[in-house]
């Protein structure tokens, strides 16, 4: 992946500030670029620590760090008999992240320890990017990487590390696979979605050099890649909407305690699972019962840990429980003298998703100003959507409010801050990028308003890159 340098640090540090505000107990972050294949250079491209007590970030420590530039090859950090093992060398061959939750035992870091030195409690996640979307039909060319036995690296996975993102934490605030991991994990897909698009724009800058022998043969390869690029922007109401998710969860917990004898899903549909189990183990259960069972089961426990909005949960329901409970009941007379009660409880479990949305709950929650306690659920009970972005404003002015008892709700609105003006740019990018698509396609009278065009291009360092890289590899397959 090929990436301006100054568009790469201005997108590091922008995620960088995104998950430091976003996450508690953070103190630091850093972004390592990872690339070309098969050399892997793992090289530091920027570092911030938070300002202790305040939201200020400091770039560009000046610590030593082993992958400053020039970095290290792959063939120096990658797991090797005799070698000490590095975090590095397992996000990047396992593209699977790293959490050092207990740092004193961490067999990744016996580096630092054998130097006396104790690594900080942190976490490390690979950034991945689409083989077919940074490569396209040369995807299968690939010169990967081997590890230390000889084997290829990445042969049977859609994806390469473009990046990996360590954040520090302070002393047990972090958990495998907890919130904070879970977060960082959504963020990088964003952050390789910006790495993709930065090495796109710089594509496009080589291929205008020779644009009148090959204009027709980039502006196919032009036009499916920036429709692929903004179909993924997809990932900014995904994050949003994931984000509004706990909001409702913060919500109903409001409702649950100002009201605590009301029925919630989880707890019908823990009693579904408790009358799936007591049949379960019986030996005349057919196979094909216990397969209706086991998946019927895991839906259920997938819908009662997940917080997504009540129509969602009532297809869910209707299209994944329901007819699974239909089939067990028909085919299984085991449950059969259940079937009153588990009629019963799927029917109080479509009033049980929406109990948050409920007036006359709502109005019981006199401890809360009523100006919140109409503006909260009738926010957390939308799906923002691109059609729906001007409802962040009124999330961002919720979050503001002066009276709204919420943990990290400075945090959250800077979050929604960022959301927001990526999505309003973003339909103004792609009718930008249409108009370019065509004077590709069909020529234009004057080329210099081409050029023009993409220098009006208002998101720069998310889409520049992108354009840059697959000019690249369009002189490759040419």
């Amino acid at each position: 992946m090929v990436v301006t340098d100054e568009l790469l640090v201005k997108t590091c540090k922008n995620m960088i500030k995104t998950i430091l505000f976003c996450l508690e107990g953070t103190t630091k972050g850093t972004i390592y670029r990872i690339g070309p294949s098969p050399d892997l250079l793992a090289i530091r491209v920027t570092s911030g620590i938070r300002v202790e007590g305040t939201d200020e970030i400091r770039w560009g420590l000046p610590s030593n760090s082993d992958y400053n530039y020039p970095g290290k090859s792959w063939e120096q950090y990658k797991d090797k008999p005799g070698r000490v093992l590095e975090a590095m060398g397992w996000c990047v061959e396992k593209q699977k992240s790293w959490t050092a939750d207990n740092p004193y035992e961490d067999v990744r870091s016996v580096g630092k320890q054998l130097r006396g030195e104790i690594e900080d409690f942190h976490h490390m996640e690979p950034v991945l990017v689409r083989k077919t979307d940074l490569y396209g039909e040369s995807a299968s060319s690939i010169d990967y990487p081997h590890d230390w036995q000889g084997h290829s690296i990445w042969q049977d996975t859609d994806y390469v590390v473009a990046a990996v993102i360590k954040i520090h934490f302070l002393p047990h605030t972090i958990k495998r696979d907890d919130r904070s991991t879970l977060v960082i994990r959504e963020l990088s897909r964003s952050l390789g979605t910006e790495l993709l698009t930065l090495h796109f724009r710089e594509h496009l800058y080589r291929a205008q050099k020779d644009f009148a022998r090959q204009r027709l043969h980039s502006c196919e390869i032009l036009a499916h890649e920036l429709r692929n690029a903004f179909i993924k922007f997809g990932f900014i109401f995904s994050a949003v909407n994931a984000l509004v998710g706990v909001l409702r969860e913060e919500w109903e917990a409001r409702i649950r305690e100002a009201v605590p004898d009301l029925e919630w899903k989880d707890a019908i549909l823990g009693r579904l699972n408790l009358l799936l189990r007591g049949r379960m183990a019986a030996p005349d259960l057919s196979s094909g019962c216990q397969a209706t069972a086991r998946a019927l089961m895991a839906d259920q426990e997938e819908l009662a840990a997940v917080s997504i909005l009540p129509g969602q949960a009532e297809q869910w329901i209707r299209n994944k429980i329901q007819p699974k409970w239909r089939r067990l009941m028909g085919d299984c007379p085991l449950w059969e003298q259940d079937r009153m009660e588990i009629e019963s409880l799927i029917e109080r479990s479509f009033q049980a998703i929406r109990l948050g949305m409920n007036k006359e709950l709502i109005a019981r929650l006199t401890d809360i100003p009523e100006e919140i306690r109409e503006q909260w659920p009738r926010l957390v009970y939308s799906h923002f959507t691109g059609d729906q972005a001007p409802l962040l404003a009124d999330l961002i002015r919720l979050l503001n409010h002066p009276e709204m008892q919420l943990r990290h709700k400075h945090q959250y609105a800077k979050a929604f801050r960022s959301f927001k003006a990526l999505a309003e740019v973003v339909p103004e990018v792609e009718e930008r990028a249409n108009r370019i698509i065509l004077s590709l396609r069909y020529g234009h009278p004057n080329e210099a308003q081409t050029a023009q065009l993409l220098e009006a291009l208002p998101i720069t360092e998310e889409s520049a890159e992108r354009i840059k890289r697959d000019g690249e590899s369009l002189a490759l397959s040419e």
